[in-house]
């Protein structure tokens, strides 16, 4: 009995969560997030090229913050498969950041509503220093997991400074938008440019690669492939 008592009363091994089923959730997020930006545009109440044009400063606005939106997507992915496993601070970190992205739409429709003023603009960039800064808290607890593992590469250290240089562009945006809204716009885009191209890159053929080779060195996974 006291050794089945000291067997129960050990600590539960922790078992961490695959990164495919955070960034299936995170899809999904990102995917509501811009299907609630679609459906605030509306179609212009005047005919022609005068209705038109009364609609392009909302679209311009939407495709700013879908292009922010898409270029966070596209570097999530590449930042989720650069780890094998997410931990319970990477777990919070990823929701820390879903939710100030989820808040993209609000902020986009506040400075539709207000015409591009000075304030409504601070806030809209505002926003994004607090989306970039989450998901720079995500990239720390991937990092760190990669340097505990030893597969901290050059390429994760460039994509932290280009980070870093972002976040500071958004400073200047918040700077600019007092005086001139439109150009802190402008800098909002310029940083979203800056992102089209992830800096860390996902190499999925060198990667099934690996994990081939390392079941081949395995001697109990190249004894059960021989029953096979």
């Amino acid at each position: 009995m006291p050794r089945a008592s000291a067997r129960y009363n050990q600590p539960m091994p922790k078992v961490h969560a695959s990164p495919a089923r955070l960034e299936a959730f995170s899809d999904g997020v990102i995917a509501v997030i811009i299907t609630i930006m679609v459906l605030e545009l509306k179609v212009p109440l005047h005919d022609g090229m005068a209705g038109l044009m009364s609609v392009l400063p909302t679209m311009g606005l939407y495709a700013l913050s879908f292009a922010f939106t898409g270029v966070y997507w596209i570097n999530h992915h590449h930042l989720i498969h650069r780890t094998d496993q997410a931990d319970e601070g990477t777990l919070y970190a990823n929701l820390f950041f879903l939710f100030w992205l989820s808040l993209i739409p609000f902020f986009t429709s506040y400075v539709l509503a207000q015409k591009m003023n000075s304030f409504s603009v601070m806030i809209y960039v505002f926003s994004m220093i607090f989306t970039g800064g989450s998901f720079f808290l995500l990239r720390f607890f991937i990092g760190r997991h990669l340097r505990a593992t030893g597969r901290l590469e050059h390429a994760d250290a460039a994509a932290e400074r280009k980070h870093v240089i972002s976040l500071a562009m958004y400073v200047v945006a918040v700077a600019c938008s007092f005086r001139y809204p439109h150009v802190s716009l402008g800098i909002v885009a310029l940083v979203s440019l800056l992102w089209i191209i992830p800096t860390a890159e996902v190499h999925p053929l060198e990667h099934c690669v690996d994990i081939h080779a390392a079941k081949r060195d395995d001697p109990a996974e190249a004894h059960s492939e021989g029953l096979r």
